[in-house]
């Protein structure tokens, strides 16, 4: 299939590598030298536009997407106050949206069995639950995508919990997220639940951004001939 890649960092690239490995084809690059080129033939060719670039850019990226009827597969976090607007421009207009906070296989059947430990945990109030995550010194958002995607997981299924909140403030009803950002870190995640006698402990640890991108390209070769919201749930059937 033909991809088009909005951003060209170190995510950018490894989706590009991986993408021609799989025997897709990288139609168009574009960076923030080169807007111009949404309107280029290359990219209007494209199946689909795979996009990480910035918190600030993304949701005008999706939109110029939107207005040429590509598909989008949407790896940027930072901007989900604009969310509604996007599952109403894929329920009235017919756009395709794929949405992850991220796009690793291991996290989101990390994100799975996280919803079903809480559900569990919420009959054992003796054990309080935070979250602790580290990532290198170039993210922009803190807490993470990912961080909110578990924290909002963990919220649906104990009800002893009522908001999360980024520590160190917070009471005993809010879900405390302990966010650091440390040298090259690709991303490490845990839920810690811990009472008087005992800690329970899950845990993902990203090796390197590879699972990442290839879950990326994973998700624009899904995209292909559908249309509307689509998630890692659809395509890993995790629902």
């Amino acid at each position: 299939m033909k991809i088009a890649l909005i951003g060209y960092g170190k995510m950018g690239k490894e989706i590009e590598k991986i993408a021609l490995e799989r025997g897709n084809e990288i139609v168009s690059v574009i960076d923030i030298d080169n807007q111009d080129d949404f309107d280029s033939p290359n990219f209007l060719s494209a199946d689909v536009a795979v996009e990480f670039s910035r918190p600030e850019t993304a949701f005008e990226n999706y939109k110029k997407c939107f207005e040429r009827n590509i598909s989008v597969v949407a790896g940027t976090t930072g901007w989900l106050q604009h969310m509604e607007e996007i599952r109403k421009e894929c329920k009235e207009n017919n756009q395709t949206f794929f949405y992850a906070s991220n796009y690793s296989i291991g996290v989101n059947i990390f994100f799975a069995v996280n919803k079903y430990l809480a559900k569990i945990m919420n009959k054992y109030p003796e054990y309080d639950v935070y979250m602790e995550e580290v990532h290198h010194v170039h993210k922009l958002d803190s807490p993470s995508g990912t961080g909110i995607t578990l924290a909002e997981g963990i919220l649906e299924n104990i009800s002893r919990k009522k908001q999360w909140k980024e520590a160190p403030q917070g009471n005993s009803d809010d879900l405390l997220i302990h966010a650091k950002r440390e040298g090259e870190v690709p991303g490490i995640h845990e839920v810690v639940y811990e009472s008087e006698a005992d800690i329970i402990r899950i845990k993902h640890d990203a090796k390197s951004r590879k699972g990442f991108a290839l879950g990326a390209v994973l998700a624009a070769e899904f995209t292909k001939g559908k249309k509307g919201f689509l998630t890692m749930e659809d395509m890993l059937d995790l629902k």
